[in-house]
């Protein structure tokens, strides 16, 4: 499993990048998560509002910042 997280290193981001890491943790699983902070490669991943999250190369969130609940359901559904 693939997970990427895509933003400027904001705030933001970086409560997202938290709250994966919480599911991660929860579900006991050890994907690769990278951050994609550079602005070329933000674009080259479709995401169009930061912060965004990619699973398995797949945009699942865009623009806002999603809750270790609701990425542990999306990180299930990707099982």
């Amino acid at each position: 499993m693939d997970i990427k997280i895509v933003g400027p290193g904001c705030k933001n981001c970086q409560k997202l990048r938290e709250n994966v890491e919480t599911a991660i943790s929860e579900l006991g699983i050890t994907p690769t998560v990278t951050k994609i902070e550079d602005m070329a490669e933000i674009v080259k991943t479709g995401v169009l509002k930061t912060p965004g999250l990619i699973i398995d190369d797949q945009v699942v969130v865009s623009g806002r910042v999603a809750k270790p609940k609701e990425i542990i359901q999306l990180l299930q559904k990707d099982k």
